[in-house]
């Protein structure tokens, strides 16, 4: 038995390689979670992008019920992208009408189809480790500094956006300011109290009974600070929430007002070249996004499955094209939900399809009832799974992996603080390079020989020299195994092996290996027993 990165026990033949009712007890909780979290995103982000708020719900479904259907990703949960959020301003400006907007959107659709047939999803496989450990502890810290307005009750800036800077000037460090000039102790007493649960839900004491174990904290804190700010409803004027303070669903009130709300493409901008220039940098944009997130996904699945990317671009794809056939944003796979996703416990995509088909169910017919949460108790959630992102044991981790690991890890950090999530991946890769060329200029480059076969075991012959660029063509060596094979990786050429590639070895001979029964021979592989 081992412990995995929720805390539950995995035995070798419990691996989910697929979504089924069998894993309902943990997907069900983590899809209540993820809806928790992406509802109030999926309407900020709208309201961001200068949108109707319906739309960010449509991309929130779409994403959710479509694509969890179509990804490989078990973990990964697609919806509309705050990262994309500049670019639909400008993009439904530039076009004119939301209407010409929504049909490049399935225009991108349809590009992103094409670059999955087209095999493009290998890209995402030359992101080195340290950049991708970098930008999930770079999304703790951001989910922490974004949600302490709210927690404070100061929520100006509902759409918590990931850049440092707003349209208006301010930032990140300002929006804090403020909060901390003009709390609302309401705000204050009902994130406390949340954050409060969520941590004593955590506690093995607590785990220990079946109630406990089976209702997810993050629902019980939700209902606790909703039930809080109705007392304050009772009680007073002075703490309650309200208004901007609180979860703001459009209430449709019948099914007439409710399909009025979608906007479908008009077929007219087809002549518009300036609608495939937008659905261009959309489809490179969001695909950069998913590929992203996947590749952060497989290293938060504490089974290690590995996401087949190709496939992931065409789920994205399909999902782009019917969220703008409905009038949706657009959507990419959406590293805040996938971090929920997988701290809650998830196992299969079962959580990802969950998630939408309750958010299509409370916008439906629970919008009322949605409207009395508090921003301040979704803040505690955010808190909590920002906390579990960027642990301080991460850093000292990656320190004394080296320089070549740590600078990238911390340049990305620190780069996405200060700009914005593509722009700092784009800069911790830029160091990652630098350092992999300073090594290749010291001793020649090979690549990872192709596996033989010895008897009925495969063999891995590793050359001299191993960098994160041959991570991709390692990882489909050891994935085309078969279950109960043997295979010996043979490192006796080795003189330098990318920590990259060594974590690839290590993870699959401890994790994968025993889930489905492989036998794994290590030779002279440095840094490994």
């Amino acid at each position: 038995m081992q412990r995995g990165f929720n805390g539950f026990c995995m035995a070798r033949d419990t691996q989910p390689d697929r979504f089924t009712w069998r894993y309902l007890r943990y997907d069900l909780p983590a899809g209540v979670v993820v809806f928790l979290v992406a509802l109030p995103l999926c309407l900020g982000i709208a309201l961001a992008s200068d949108a109707p708020l319906f739309a960010g719900i449509v991309a929130g479904v779409v994403g959710g019920i479509l694509v969890g259907l179509l990804s490989g990703s078990p973990l990964s949960v697609s919806g509309p992208a705050s990262g994309l959020t500049v670019i639909v301003v400008d993009s439904i400006e530039t076009l004119g009408t939301f209407e010409a907007f929504v049909l490049a959107v399935v225009v991108a659709g349809l590009i992103q189809l094409i670059l999955g047939v087209a095999r493009a999803g290998r890209l995402g496989y030359y992101f080195p480790s340290s950049v991708i450990k970098g930008m999930l502890a770079a999304i703790g810290i951001i989910l922490i500094v974004k949600q302490i307005p709210h927690a404070l009750g100061y929520d100006r800036d509902k759409a918590d956006h990931m850049g440092f800077t707003r349209h208006d000037g301010s930032n990140t460090f300002t929006e804090i300011w403020s909060a901390l000039q003009h709390p609302h102790w309401g705000a204050v007493a009902v994130a406390m109290f949340s954050l409060g649960i969520l941590i004593a839900w955590e506690q093995k004491r607590l785990q220990q009974y079946t109630l406990v174990s089976r209702v997810p904290g993050a629902l019980v804190a939700v209902i606790a600070g909703t039930l809080i700010n109705e007392v304050f409803r009772a009680a007073g004027p002075a703490w309650l929430l309200s208004g901007d303070q609180l979860v703001s669903l459009p209430v449709t009130g019948n099914a007439e007002n409710f399909l009025n709300q979608f906007s479908f493409p008009d077929l007219g901008a087809l002549a518009n070249p300036r609608v495939y220039l937008v659905a261009l940098t959309i489809a490179i944009v969001a695909s950069l996004e998913t590929l992203l997130c996947i590749e952060a996904a497989d290293k938060l699945d504490p089974f290690r499955r590995i996401t087949p990317a190709n496939r992931e671009l065409k789920a994205q794809g399909i999902g782009n094209m019917v969220s703008g056939l409905l009038g949706g944003l657009p959507l990419t796979a959406v590293i805040v939900r996938t971090a929920a996703n997988a701290n809650a416990g998830a196992r299969t995509k079962l959580s990802a399809i969950l998630h939408g088909l309750i958010l299509l169910f409370s916008v439906v017919a629970l919008a009322p009832v949605m409207n009395k949460i508090p921003l301040a108790c979704l803040a505690g959630l955010l808190l909590m799974i920002g906390y579990k992102l960027t642990k301080l044991s991460l850093f000292i981790v990656m320190y004394r992996s080296g320089w070549t690991q740590f600078v990238p890890f911390l340049a990305t950090i620190i780069a996405i603080q200060l700009t914005d999530l593509l722009r700092g991946i784009a800069i911790g890769m830029a160091l990652a390079f630098f350092f992999l060329l300073s090594r290749n200029l010291k001793r020649p480059y090979f690549p990872v020989d192709a596996p033989q076969r010895d008897g009925a075991t495969t063999v891995i012959n590793l050359s001299e020299s191993v960098s994160f660029l041959n991570k991709e063509k390692l990882l489909s060596h050891l994935h085309a195994i078969p279950a109960y094979g043997r295979v010996r990786i043979d490192g006796s050429r080795v003189k330098y092996l990318d920590p990259d590639v060594r974590e690839v070895i290590d993870e699959f001979k401890n994790i994968t290996a025993q889930f489905r029964n492989i036998q794994v021979e290590l030779r002279n592989i440095p840094g490994l027993p």
